[in-house]
C-alpha cells in the first residue's frame, strides 16, 4: 500500500463533528423517568425520548487522489458523515470545510420518477450545472456507464433500487465532481458494471478527486479504496490504509457474529490505542482563496496537528 501524500492538496477537513438528535423510545428503562418528565411527555402527548450521538467528535483530513473507504456496522454514523460532508445535514458542534461543492450519489441528481431513465439523465446533467450542450454531450456516456438496456427509454418508477442507484452514479460521476460521496451505490449490479464503477472511480482519483465510499462489504473498500475510516456507534476507531483498516473491521466483525464480545472488545481497544488523533485548525485564506496545509507535525509523533488555509464551507 502506497503511503498517502500528506502534503497534496486537501480537499475535505472536518474537525471534531458532533451530531445528535433525540427519538422516542418504547424502552421500559426510559419511561421510569421522573415525575416531572413523565407529566411533561404525558402533556405533549408523546413518548419518552431518548438522544441517539450519531457522530462523536470525528476529525480528518481528506486529499486529492485519494479514496475513503468508510466501514461500520449499521447505525455507526457513516451515511450520517456522508450527509454533514454533503452540507445536507448540520452538525452539533464542530465544522467541515470544502474547496468545491461535494456531490452525494443518489440526493444531488434531482431525478423525476415519472420521466423515463433517458429525460433523467440530461435532467440529473442540469441540475449538476452543466449546460444543455455539456448534458447532451455527456449523455451518451452515462447512459453506457449506467448499462440499463432498453430500460433507459422507461420511466425510472420501474426501476429497482439496483437500478436507480446504478444511473444516479452514472449521473453524478459525468459532471466529473472534485469530491464525490458514494452511499453503498457499487453494492448492487453486475460484475462488469462494478468493473466499470471502479474504472470511473479511478479516473477520478488520476483527476486528483477526492471520493468516499461508504460500505458494508470490508473487501469492497479493501479492492477499492487506497485509505480507510471505521466507525463503531459514532466514534472513530481507526483511520489508515485501506487494507489494514479493512482487515481488522473483518476481524472485529467475525468476532461479533460468532458471539465472541471479548475478542470483538480487544480488537476495538488495541485499534483505539493505536489510532493517531487529527487535531484540525483553520488559518486565514491565503491570497486568491489558495488552499495548501500549512503545517503537518512529524509522523513521529502520537497525533497529527493540522493547520489549513480555510476553505469554504
Amino acid at each position: 500500500m502506497v503511503a498517502p501524500d500528506l502534503f497534496a492538496t486537501a480537499t475535505v477537513a472536518v474537525q471534531n463533528v458532533r451530531v445528535r438528535y433525540k427519538t422516542p423510545s418504547v424502552d421500559a428503562a426510559e419511561r421510569r423517568g421522573g415525575l416531572a418528565t413523565k407529566a411533561l411527555n404525558a402533556a405533549l402527548g408523546r413518548s419518552p425520548q431518548v438522544v441517539v450521538r450519531a457522530l462523536s467528535g470525528v476529525s480528518f483530513v481528506a486529499r486529492s487522489g485519494e479514496q475513503v473507504g468508510i466501514v461500520g456496522q449499521n447505525g455507526s454514523g457513516k451515511s450520517t458523515l456522508l450527509r454533514v460532508i454533503a452540507g445536507l445535514e448540520r452538525p452539533a458542534r464542530g465544522e467541515v470545510h470544502a474547496d468545491s461543492a461535494p456531490v452525494l450519489v443518489g440526493v444531488n441528481a434531482a431525478l423525476v420518477p415519472e420521466l423515463p431513465g433517458i429525460e433523467n439523465v440530461r435532467l440529473g446533467c442540469l441540475a449538476m450545472g452543466m449546460t444543455r450542450a455539456e448534458a447532451e454531450a455527456a449523455a451518451p456516456d452515462v447512459i453506457e456507464l449506467a448499462s440499463l438496456g432498453k430500460s433507459i427509454y422507461l420511466p425510472m418508477k420501474t426501476y429497482s433500487s439496483g437500478m436507480g442507484a446504478r444511473l444516479r452514479f452514472a449521473i453524478a460521476t459525468a459532471a466529473r465532481p472534485r469530491i464525490l460521496l458514494i452511499d453503498e451505490a457499487l453494492a448492487t449490479g453486475d460484475a462488469a458494471f462494478k468493473e466499470r464503477s471502479e474504472a470511473r472511480m479511478q479516473r477520478m482519483r488520476d483527476e486528483a478527486g477526492t471520493v468516499f465510499l461508504v460500505s458494508h462489504a470490508a473487501q469492497t473498500i479493501e479492492e477499492t479504496c487506497t485509505r480507510a475510516i471505521w466507525l463503531n456507534y459514532g466514534r472513530l476507531v481507526l483511520d489508515g490504509p485501506a487494507e489494514d483498516v479493512a482487515l481488522r473491521y473483518r476481524k472485529w466483525a467475525w468476532a461479533i457474529a460468532k458471539d465472541k464480545p471479548a475478542e470483538a472488545k480487544q480488537i476495538i481497544e488495541t485499534a483505539l490505542a493505536e489510532r493517531r488523533e487529527t487535531h484540525v485548525t483553520f488559518a486565514e485564506a491565503p491570497p486568491q482563496g489558495a488552499y495548501r496545509p500549512r503545517h503537518i507535525a512529524g509522523q513521529h509523533r502520537p497525533a497529527q496537528s493540522i493547520t489549513l488555509a480555510a476553505l469554504r464551507t
